[in-house]
């Protein structure tokens, strides 16, 4: 074996259990399958032929480094979302401690429901949900709520699992990121979630830092808050889901991505995008039809819903992994 083999083996063995280090997990993929946790099949080999095809010097796909530039979203996608989006039960807490500061939440049902903990019900009033929920998380500096972020997280924990919620992410999804990364690529999350939320944990999580989190994003001012001048958080979001994603990731990264990953039709135009444009692109849709390893739900879901995305990965060709039969792995070992 050649030096320059041996030491490509090696970079690519250590960056890759780098990243899968950060989450805290063991059986790091080795140097000869970077994607131990991915079943060989169609969904596999669909993203080691395009990564080899885009980083082959002098091939017909080939890709410079500078636009090799992959996007996730991170519910669903990178880590589970069921049985309510981790930031919601997150900002529920929030609300929860707020409340003795708003009086006039206790004669209204949609906090009632919240209190009670019947999501559900509470989800029936949306906009009135919102409206407490984002009260509840304004107010503060941007440096108060990334210290509650972590916090919570710290010791927040799965409610079926009972494992931390960083802990609730995809192994194969990580040793993909880790996989890409050694290749060239530049890995974003672009998520309905607020990058307030997620970038606190994503670098140690995930090896993606806090400025390739593109999300939702509360209005924020510049203003005096304790004798202070720092950041405030005001009521409101401004949602980065949907059709806005191809818009965030215009503002924020300012190149179209060539691979894009997502589960749900929140995701669907974020993969339109990315699938347009010149030379070999990639869409890649987590589709979560693993009833005993995870949870199965698809189209009609209150959660992730998965309808119009999946139809179009039918005419297109997009590429559809099934958790059940092409991941052997869904979580990272439990500590």
């Amino acid at each position: 074996m050649s030096l320059a083999v041996w030491t490509r083996r090696a970079f690519v063995a250590a960056a890759t259990a780098w990243a899968v280090g950060i989450a805290g997990c063991a059986g790091a993929p080795t140097a000869t399958d970077p994607l131990p946790s991915w079943n060989e099949g169609a969904s596999k080999k669909a993203i080691v032929d395009f990564v080899a095809a885009v980083t082959s010097n002098g091939g017909p796909s080939y890709v410079p480094p500078a636009e090799r530039i992959a996007v996730f979203d991170n519910d669903g996608t990178l880590w589970s979302e069921q049985p309510l989006y981790f930031q919601f039960l997150f900002m529920i807490e929030q609300a929860k401690a707020a409340a003795p500061q708003h009086p006039e939440w206790r004669d209204n049902p949609t906090y009632q429901a919240l209190a009670a903990g019947d999501h559900l019900r509470a989800l029936a009033n949306e906009k009135e949900l919102f409206q407490v929920l984002l009260a509840a998380n304004a107010g503060m500096s941007v440096d108060e709520y990334d210290q509650r972020v972590r916090a919570w997280l710290a010791q927040a924990r799965h409610p079926k699992t009972q494992r931390l919620f960083t802990e609730m992410v995809y192994q194969p999804q990580l040793e993909l990121l880790a996989y890409l990364r050694t290749n060239g690529f530049k890995t974003f999350i672009v998520s309905g979630g607020s990058h307030e939320f997620m970038r606190p944990w994503a670098e140690r999580v995930y090896g993606i830092p806090p400025e390739q989190v593109v999300g939702s994003f509360t209005p924020l001012k510049f203003e005096q808050l304790g004798g202070t001048l720092t950041l405030v958080r005001q009521p409101g979001m401004d949602m980065n889901d949907g059709p806005t994603k191809p818009v965030g990731i215009y503002r924020q990264i300012g190149r179209r991505p060539i691979l894009a990953v997502g589960n749900s039709d929140g995701d669907l135009q974020m993969l339109q995008y990315s699938t347009q444009g010149p030379g070999r692109r990639l869409a890649v849709i987590v589709h979560h039809d693993d009833a005993v390893r995870e949870v199965a739900y698809d189209r009609q879901s209150h959660i992730g819903r998965l309808d119009k995305a999946l139809d179009e990965a039918t005419v297109k060709g997009w590429t559809v992994v099934s958790m059940k039969d092409e991941w052997n792995r869904i979580y990272p070992p439990a500590k």
